[in-house]
């Protein structure tokens, strides 16, 4: 019935539940071989502006064509679907999410891994599933593409990736194998009954590791055709950081926490992308001196530990500040396990982001800070054909989702088929 209701805005009403299932079933093997055009009331492209009666033409899996409806042929052999409103796929720009299952048990929980408190070496790709529910999930809200992999809880967890919310493999749904190396500062770092215990330990250990790597590093570069040092995967990861092949991710939240990130920062020459901040609008001068980009908590997570002064308004003071941010799903312990960065943005769009700066913050703007920019974010010609369709305004809540198209294919026709 979800496939059914996606596809009444195609005029299909009045048919027999026979032919309606039969043309279904044409449709979704047409859609497959990523032909297809969609026309939209409204057309959000997150790059030269709204369209209004606008159409996207998808040939191949790439945006082919975008503009109005009176400017652009359709070509021969696409399919037509019609919407509300049309907006990028949208970015989930932090999750763990296919590293944690929907189950919270043992055998769908790889988020973190509590044996050593420093584990840059963990890759992602290594223990995401493609398959896991919660993908689907996400992705009949809209959601094409994630970044997702080790959560925050250790002082490094491990890495992260980028990956479209389609595919039934890695291989197929990874836009980049690596991201980021994701780290924790504050009480979410400390381990109980060993270190790090405190905040000044966590530093402390982080600073030596880094210390090492760049010791490594040296003597990598240095050594004789031979004679290098054995391989150390621990140092070769965080020579990654060093070297500003990966950024640090820190997931961070109390003012003087984020300063410290700031400091280990500047002192090692290394990238940052600032995660969660509950407390950024206490130092808006110092995050915007230091041009990292900021990955915004939840808005609605909630309210205590570290995060206990959170704001509703932090997403706009970030805005007005020029400081470029981005929301997540983030890290829920507990089931359901994830949050939906449509609603997280919504809920920002009513406490002082404008509709516009809402949705580019979980598309171009997410994007630009993961550097999948090149291909996902927004609807323009030669990026990939990943497209969100409402039957109304997408931050309203008695809107939906109508279909999502990921390069191309209609992958998911509502909230209800994920089930």
């Amino acid at each position: 019935m979800a496939r059914m209701e996606r596809l009444k805005t195609c005029r299909w009403r009045g048919m027999t539940p026979v032919l309606v299932a039969f043309l279904v079933l044409m449709t979704m093997v047409s859609l497959s071989n990523a032909q297809v055009a969609v026309k939209g009331e409204k057309v959000y492209t997150m790059a030269s502006g709204v369209i209004a009666d606008g159409v996207v033409v998808i040939t191949d899996g790439k945006i082919a064509e975008v503009g109005p409806a009176n400017e652009v042929t359709i070509p021969p052999g696409h399919e037509l679907l019609d919407a509300k409103v049309v907006t990028p796929g949208l970015i989930d720009a932090h999750t763990v999410v296919g590293l944690a299952g929907q189950l919270n048990r043992d055998q769908d929980q790889d988020q973190l891994e509590n044996s050593s408190p420093i584990q840059p070496e963990l890759r992602a790709i290594d223990a995401y599933n493609p398959r896991e529910r919660l993908v689907s999930w996400v992705r009949s809200f809209g959601v094409t593409t994630i970044h997702t992999g080790h959560a925050p809880g250790n002082l490094i967890s491990g890495q992260t990736l980028a990956a479209k919310t389609g595919g039934e493999t890695v291989d197929e749904a990874v836009l980049r194998p690596a991201v980021a190396i994701a780290a924790t500062l504050g009480t979410g770092a400390r381990e109980q009954g060993r270190a790090p215990g405190t905040r000044s330990k966590a530093v402390a250990m982080l600073r030596d590791k880094l210390l090492k790597a760049q010791e490594y590093s040296d003597k990598v570069a240095q050594a004789e055709e031979g004679k290098a040092p054995a391989r150390d995967l621990e140092m070769e990861a965080l020579a990654q950081v060093l070297s500003h092949e990966l950024p640090l991710l820190v997931t961070v939240d109390r003012a003087n926490d984020i300063l410290t990130a700031l400091r280990l920062a500047d002192e090692f020459g290394i990238r940052l992308i600032l995660d969660s901040v509950a407390e950024a609008y206490l130092v808006l001068d110092q995050l915007k001196a230091s041009g990292f980009p900021v990955v915004l908590h939840p808005t609605m997570k909630r309210a205590f530990g570290d995060a206990e002064n959170l704001s509703w308004e932090t997403a706009s003071k970030l805005r007005r500040a020029g400081i470029p941010f981005a929301f997540q799903s983030g890290y829920e312990s507990y089931v359901p396990k994830t949050r939906v960065v449509l609603f997280e943005a919504a809920v920002a769009a009513a406490n002082g982001l404008s509709f516009e700066e809402a949705l580019s913050s979980i598309t171009i703007d997410a994007a630009r800070i993961l550097g999948v920019d090149d291909r996902v974010g927004s609807i323009e010609k030669g990026k990939d054909g990943d497209l969100a369709l409402f039957d109304g305004d997408p931050f309203e809540y008695t809107s939906h989702v109508t279909a999502v198209l990921i390069n191309g294919d209609l992958v998911s026709g509502g909230d209800k088929e994920w089930r």
